[in-house]
């Protein structure tokens, strides 16, 4: 799932992609948005999705936010209006079957001095006893932390509280895995370094532990030219990080593939060569489907125009 990088505000929709195999990508409903954003900023970016293995159910939660509008009117081509002003709540749909989905809600997780709540990610907690919780953290770029809440029916959310804060700069966009027992925590750096840093902790919500391994493995990429990182576990166990390259405008932007060994020892290495994609997926979340949800969604017809279930 992904948005596309245009000046029009098509881009700034709900996107699926499919891979059998994680390294080969095919776009589904002919490259054409499945999910469009009414209410808000009328755009969405940032995706994420998780699967709810007690209800059946899946949500998407995506970052409130247009450029091709927004830039254009409310926030006056300012980005420390946006950062201030913009992005209130997160875009939410559910659904319980991948292609029937929800209208779009909005729903606030952030506290009234935080100012936006950027690019969602979600993350099961560890489930003992009655817990069914969902770790929901974002961006708070404002403030230039971490934050996140709980949740586990996506109807109520608890009150924010800060997952990480870096001494030395801000930070944004942070995805979260679970390895061998160790949280890992993906998250760009505003400064010193001007890159994505990884984390490490026993416990969900921290305290955090740079991974140094991870520094050597980034050390080669441009500064300040990549963000909004996701991963997935590729088939043959091997770990694929992907890295959003917005150093250009347009279109050349998108995912950069890095494959690692494990999250434990951190030794990405770019493959572009190995993936392929029909065009610029940008800043979105990957979901482990089965085969019957595969051909589901590849071939149903997401009729934007039928607006009856609303």
């Amino acid at each position: 799932m992904h948005f596309r990088e245009k000046t029009t505000p098509i881009g700034e929709q709900i996107y699926f992609g499919l891979s059998r195999d994680g390294y080969n990508w095919e776009a589904v409903n002919g490259g054409l948005p499945v999910l469009w954003a009414y209410y808000g900023d009328k755009g969405v970016r940032d995706h994420t999705i998780v699967r709810n293995v007690h209800t059946g159910k899946f949500n998407i939660l995506a970052t409130d936010l247009s450029l091709a509008y927004g830039m254009r009117n409310q926030y006056k081509s300012s980005w420390g209006e946006i950062v201030v002003n913009g992005s209130k709540n997160l875009s939410m749909w559910e659904s319980d079957d991948l292609v029937n989905w929800s209208e779009q809600k909005l729903v606030k997780v952030g506290g009234v001095d935080l100012g936006c709540s950027w690019a969602p990610d979600i993350i099961a907690a560890p489930f003992t006893g009655d817990n069914k919780e969902f770790i929901v953290h974002w961006s708070a770029p404002h403030k230039g932390c971490i934050y996140y809440n709980t949740t586990e029916n996506f109807i109520d959310f608890s009150e924010p509280k800060l997952l990480y804060q870096k001494d030395d700069s801000g930070v944004i966009d942070s995805a979260m895995y679970e390895e061998s027992g160790f949280y890992y925590l993906f998250v760009k750096s505003l400064e010193n370094p001007v890159r994505l840093i990884l984390l490490k902790s026993h416990n969900i919500t921290g305290p955090w532990e740079l991974v140094s391994s991870f520094d050597e493995s980034m050390a080669g990429i441009i500064d300040g030219a990549y963000e909004a990182p996701t991963a997935m576990k590729l088939p043959d166990g091997k770990w694929c990080l992907f890295i959003d390259y917005f150093g250009v405008q347009g279109s050349g932007q998108g995912y950069v593939p890095f494959v690692a060994d494990s999250l434990e020892k951190a030794n990405f290495k770019r493959a572009d060569t190995d993936f392929s994609f029909p065009y610029g997926f940008k800043h979105g979340t990957i979901l482990e489907i089965t085969d019957e949800e595969f051909e589901r969604v590849k071939n149903f017809n997401f009729d934007l125009d039928d607006y009856s279930k609303y």
